[in-house]
Order: C-alpha cells, then sequence, then structure tokens
C-alpha cells in the first residue's frame, strides 16, 4: 500500500513540475499496474500539459524536426515542421522500452532536458523550438537486460518500482494537494542538509540532493521547505539512488564533521524545542526515513550489478552491421549500388534547392524535380547479430554420463530453435589432461547429434584446460560479430593443473585464474554445478567468472534449456 500510495504522489508531482523534476523512471512490464500509474499520471495532468508518446523506431526528422517534404514540394520552398520533442513543450513524454535506446537518441533527450530546447540544424533549416518537458522511461528490462542509460536517469528524479506490487493492492488517486506540508516550520538549511544525507547514502552526483531540494519546494508550494517535506523528498528522490546503507555511526560521524562548533555559553541562541543532543538531527531522520525503506541487501545488490559484463552495443558484438538487411536505422548519404536507395530522404535532401536549380527564367508550370548526385541517400540497416551458446562440459568421473546426456538433450532443444533465432551451438569437453572441441558452432541439427553420439567421457577433471578453451572460442565468436555465451557444467572440483599434472590445489588455483580472465573478457557466463549437492567450489568459481551460478543436482534437458533461455 505504502508503494502505491508513493507511486501516487510521485505522478502528481511529475504532472506539477515536468520539466523542472525532469520525469520519472518507471521499472515495470506491461501490465494492469502501469497502465493504471500511467492513468493517474494523465489525470494529474492539465490540459496545458500534454502527454505524447515517442514510437520506437522515431527518425530524427520526427523526433527533432526538420522539413515538411509535402508542405514543401506544394510551395516550392522549405518549410519547416516541429518534431516530437517540440510537440511536447510543457508536458511530459512517455519513453516505451527505455533500455532498448541507443546511446545517441538517449544524448539527445539528456540535452533537450539540460537546454529546454531543440535545434534543428538540417536540410538546409536552421531554428530552435522551446521543449521544456519531462521523461517518463518506462523500464521493462529483466534480468540481465542492460539498464537505461545512467546518464539520462540521473536526470530524472523519480526512479519507482511497480513490479511488486499486486492487483489487489491499487487504490484510486488521492485528490490531496501537494500544499500539504505548509503549515510545518521551514528548514534553516535544508539544501545542507539534503547533500549530507545523501553523501551518506553514497549518491555521488549532485543533481540527486538538487532535485531532492526541488521536490520539498514543491511540497511546500514554492517556500522553504518544511521538515516533513525534506524527509518526504529524500524518500522519495534519495532512496532509489542509494548505493550504500548507512550506519547510525557514519551518519553521526558525517554529522559531526559538518557541524560548526560549539559556540561560547554567552553566545548560543536561545532554546525552542529542545536542546542539542536530546534527541537525533534532521540528517539523521530523513537518513534513518530512508533506510527504512531501502531494499535489505543494498551494497550486495551494486557490487553484483557491477559484475556484470556490459551489454553488447550497436556497431559491436550483439548488432552486427548490413547493407541491404535488417532494421532501418536512418539514412546517408551514398549511391544506390552500395545499399538500397531511400527516397523519401533523398527528396528531402533536394528539396531545399529546387528554387536554385531551376534558374530564375523557369516557367510556372515547371515542375519537375531536379536530383543531383550529392542528394541520393541510401537507407542504413542493423541486424542482429547471432548468439553462439558455448557448452563446456566436464566429460570426467563416473557421473559423466548422465551429465553428457543432459548436455546432449538441451543442445538439441536449443538446436530446434536456432533457425528461427539465428542462433548458434557449440560444445567442448574436458577430461584427462585437456579440452576437446566435438561440436563447432552449428545450427545443423543432423550433424550436432552425429557429433554428440560420439561424445566421450571419463578421467581427470582438467576444469582451467576446459575454461581456456571456452574462453578461446567466445573470442573466435566475437571476432565473427556474434554474442558469445558461455555454459559451464561441472562440479567445479579441479584435480588436474595445466600441464596435465595431478594435483587438486594447483589445479582449484588455475580453474580461479581461468575464470577471472574469461571475466575479464566481458563475456556473458553460466555455471551449472552438476553434484549431487551443491558445491561451494563451483559457487566461488561462478563467482570468479562474474556470471550466474544454479545449482541443478536433478536438472534435465528442459530445465537446462530454460536456465540457458534466462541467461540469454
Amino acid at each position: 500500500m505504502t508503494a502505491w500510495a508513493d507511486a501516487l504522489r510521485v505522478a502528481r508531482l511529475a504532472a506539477a513540475d515536468p520539466h523542472g523534476l525532469g520525469g520519472v523512471v518507471v521499472h515495470a512490464g506491461a501490465g494492469p499496474v502501469r497502465d493504471a500509474w500511467l492513468a493517474a499520471l494523465r489525470d494529474a495532468l492539465t490540459a496545458a500539459r500534454p502527454l505524447r508518446r515517442m514510437p520506437g523506431s522515431i527518425t530524427d526528422a520526427r523526433l527533432l524536426g526538420g522539413l515538411d517534404l509535402p508542405a514543401t514540394l506544394a510551395a516550392g520552398r522549405p518549410v519547416a515542421e516541429a518534431g516530437l520533442l517540440a510537440e511536447t513543450d510543457g508536458g511530459l513524454l512517455v519513453v516505451p522500452m527505455a533500455e532498448r535506446l541507443s546511446p545517441g537518441l538517449a544524448a539527445r533527450l539528456a540535452a533537450t532536458l539540460d537546454d529546454g530546447i531543440v535545434r534543428v540544424e538540417r536540410d538546409g533549416l536552421g531554428e530552435s523550438r522551446p521543449a521544456r518537458l519531462g521523461v517518463i522511461l518506462l523500464d521493462e528490462g529483466q534480468g540481465d537486460d542492460a539498464p537505461v542509460s545512467p546518464a539520462l536517469a540521473d536526470r530524472l528524479a523519480f526512479h519507482i518500482d511497480l513490479s511488486d506490487i499486486a492487483l489487489g493492492d491499487l487504490t484510486p488517486p488521492e485528490a490531496a494537494s501537494l500544499g500539504e506540508d505548509e503549515s510545518g516550520k521551514p528548514v534553516a538549511d535544508a539544501a545542507a542538509v539534503l547533500c549530507q544525507a545523501a553523501q551518506a547514502l553514497g549518491i555521488a552526483s549532485l543533481r540527486g540532493p538538487l532535485l531532492a531540494m526541488r521536490v520539498a519546494r514543491l511540497l511546500t508550494g514554492g517556500r522553504d521547505p518544511t521538515e516533513a517535506a525534506s524527509i518526504l523528498a529524500a524518500r522519495l528522490v534519495l532512496a532509489p539512488r542509494a548505493t550504500q546503507t548507512p550506519t547510525l555511526d557514519e551518519t553521526d560521524a558525517a554529522s559531526d564533521d559538518s557541524s560548526p562548533e560549539t559556540p561560547a555559553p554567552d553566545e548560543r541562541a536561545p532554546e525552542t524545542e529542545a536542546a542539542p543532543g536530546e534527541g537525533p538531527s534532521l540528517e539523521q531522520r530523513l537518513v534513518e526515513a530512508v533506510r527504512a525503506v531501502l531494499p535489505p541487501g543494498l551494497l550486495a545488490q551494486g557490487l553484483e550489478a557491477g559484475s556484470r559484463p556490459r551489454q553488447p552495443r550497436p556497431g559491436k558484438a550483439g548488432i552486427a552491421a548490413a547493407s541491404r538487411t535488417g532494421r532501418p536505422t536512418g539514412a546517408r548519404a551514398g549511391a544506390p549500388r552500395h545499399g538500397r536507395l531511400d527516397l523519401i530522404e533523398t527528396l528531402r535532401a533536394a528539396a531545399p534547392w529546387q528554387r536554385l536549380r531551376r534558374g530564375e527564367g523557369a516557367t510556372p508550370d515547371s515542375r519537375r524535380i531536379r536530383i543531383r548526385p550529392e542528394d541520393l541517400r541510401i537507407t542504413r540497416f542493423a541486424q542482429r547479430s547471432e548468439t553462439t551458446t558455448i557448452f563446456a562440459v566436464d566429460a570426467s568421473g563416473s557421473a559423466a554420463l548422465e551429465r553428457l546426456a543432459e548436455a546432449k538433450g538441451a543442445v538439441e532443444l536449443l538446436l530446434a530453435e536456432a533457425y528461427t533465432r539465428r542462433d548458434r551451438v557449440a560444445v567442448l569437453a574436458f577430461r584427462g589432461t585437456g579440452a576437446e572441441l566435438i561440436l563447432p558452432p552449428t545450427r545443423a541439427l543432423a550433424r550436432a547429434r552425429r557429433s554428440l553420439g560420439a561424445l566421450p567421457g571419463g578421467g581427470g577433471t582438467p576444469l582451467a584446460a576446459g575454461l581456456d578453451a571456452a574462453a578461446d572460442l567466445a573470442r573466435t565468436v566475437r571476432r565473427g560479430g556474434g554474442a558469445p555465451l558461455v555454459v559451464v557444467l561441472t562440479d567445479g572440483r579441479a584435480n588436474v593443473t595445466r600441464t596435465g599434472t595431478a594435483g587438486r590445489a594447483q589445479a582449484g588455483a588455475e580453474a580461479l585464474a581461468a575464470a577471472a580472465s574469461l571475466r575479464g573478457e566481458g563475456v556473458r557466463t553460466l555455471l551449472i554445478d552438476t553434484a549431487a549437492r551443491p558445491q561451494e567450489s563451483a559457487r566461488r568459481l561462478a563467482e570468479a567468472m562474474g556470471g550466474r551460478y544454479l545449482p541443478l543436482p536433478y536438472a534435465d534437458a528442459g530445465a537446462m534449456r530454460d536456465a540457458v533461455r534466462t541467461a540469454r
């Protein structure tokens, strides 16, 4: 109930000052809870504040503005049109699937939030339009999806999470005004207190306390913030940005370091409510209010999120460039022999120059469009590259036959999906004194079955050699433009070194070093513990790889296939 009440309060605050507060990052998948919150936000907006939704495939011309091609061709002169950002001036722009925003689009939105205007310097036009707006970023990411752009999210005052709110917890929006804290006593130096609280919570950016101060002023109708307004602003703005859970000792130390020296007895102001030391300071109460809503294990979650490898970005592993196939991502100057002609963008480039190209003596009915080679535009395409799942199977010991049977079944299930997902599967086994590539990256199901049928088992556990072989294959896949995913099936008990000699201590140390090297490559990893009981050695190995640890002592092929899907 408290989470939903805070979400409704955030909706009213964001609607009251869209540009000043920047907007809201909403962590929630599509569903009735998110729809109810968006409806409350829409009801809180006045008629003068528009609410627009940005399409996922929006072009720069539609977002920023540019040449109105039909009007330009009809008038015979350049005619400008406003973009979506200018149309949303004074209101809020809803951005779905914000975790998939390209870096360029996120930078354009961040620049608009900073300047409050949108500048157009293209298609022979040069103009600026007001765009004082706020942004609602709908973050639908799950699992290992890339987060919303940190630079863009830092400019937004509120970050709310609706994923844990049940449908039965929804209540109608409250009708209370935002000036409910006007009657309290103003705080002498609320800005300094908010900055000290942000420092105690591990917030490095100054935007956090500045936005919290703006929210506190908004709660008090533009006057100096009261104590209650400061605490509420800290809970709504600073709590989601916290990177550490402060202890009471840390708060006391920060308060002692920042407080001035105790004045002499004859210089002290008369006491009004309580003498110093009789109760916690405002900063301590503020930090305690924030700490009460922080999730348990916040510091551990931050360290785990920081250890994850970065997700592929356009132009690198994960998204490959394509000349004539894939998803259109704009246009560029070029001849049609180098790509697919973009007729609309070609006409848009040629339209501003038609009057000059027709000359002074042209007749009024001379309406043919004159296109020159420099006007030609070709479409740019981006194509999702294939994911190669590399199974590194521990084929040693007496339980090898069971693990190999599970791996074979999982590979066959994944290969059945390979044609639709453009994915490939590879299998390497390590046993005895080294590792062997059993199945090179392939989508051929018949070939995979033949190779898997002859997969051997038994012998020692050269875990370091297996991880080294997986890292080499992952590098090869990445150089080819693919996105590798390494799935290690082992109990983590290495007993053969890289040189092929026996020795558990040295073999374990080499395995941890190989796992750390794999993590340094930025390869996504998943370790499936295949022992009868979860092994601490396997857990440490997963932590060294920076991957997910999944104990599956009774795993079958279907469960393993589902685990790999989640890791993707």
